[in-house]
């Protein structure tokens, strides 16, 4: 039971970051989803009944419209069980190469050209729901009290390091450093702490590598520093 928990963990997870990260580590995070499918037993015979039926090609036809300047607009399905398919059948594309991300985000998630924010229209409207219903899939059985408990106590945990965050950068601008550099620590810290309010942890992660690179510079590494690295290996 616990390893069945584990592993449907490991996929909401690998959800998360793919839905909070960025477009640039996109075609990476989507394999990692699909990885964490096939080491569950129970999403494996989740995703084999949704699709089994699911008429994909036509669902692509009716979903996915484009108009006669060849700008598209993508929709999800009514049923809980075809948004499931639909979903998980584009994300099979996108990792086998017959769809390019890039070129569908553009198309069916145009936001002023740019596949950032394309990229974060594409995990609201097609990832979150997605990630949610599988979610709300695991009720029986205390897996769905299971999960929310796991994911309180990560958020708690996420808090507690913006706490952290918060305090280190009331150290920086107390600290005899140079103007500038108290300017680029805190440029740092101010980003890692809007990561932490979004939930973001490979933002974070990204962060404290650039941070740790900065005191190392500066000299100033201390213990209130290593403290709060370590807290973010916690999560």
């Amino acid at each position: 039971m616990e390893d069945r928990f584990e592993n449907i963990r490991a996929f909401l997870a690998a959800c998360d970051e793919l839905i909070s990260g960025s477009f640039v580590f996109a075609e990476k995070k989507i394999p990692e989803v699909l990885r964490a499918v096939a080491r569950s037993k129970d999403l494996c015979e989740l995703f084999s009944a949704v699709t089994s039926s699911f008429d994909y090609p036509a669902a692509k036809r009716y979903y996915l419209r484009t108009d006669e300047s060849g700008r598209g607009k993508a929709y999800l399905p009514a049923e809980r069980t075809e948004v499931l398919a639909f979903v998980f059948c584009i994300l099979v594309e996108i990792d086998e190469g017959k769809l390019r991300l890039n070129e569908f985000l553009l198309r069916y998630f145009y936001v002023d050209g740019s596949y950032t924010a394309s990229y974060s229209l594409f995990a609201e409207r097609l990832l979150r729901p997605f990630r949610e219903i599988v979610f709300e899939c695991f009720p029986a059985s205390g897996k769905r009290g299971q999960i929310a408990r796991a994911q309180e106590q990560r958020d708690e945990r996420i808090a507690t390091l913006a706490g952290l965050i918060a305090e280190e950068r009331a150290r920086i601008a107390q600290a005899g450093f140079a103007d500038a550099d108290k300017e680029a620590g805190d440029l740092i810290l101010s980003a890692a702490y809007s990561a932490a309010a979004r939930k973001d942890v490979p933002s974070i992660e990204a962060l404290f590598t650039g941070y740790a690179y900065f005191l190392h510079v500066v000299g100033g590494d201390c213990e209130r520093s290593n403290n709060m690295f370590a807290f973010l290996e916690k999560l």
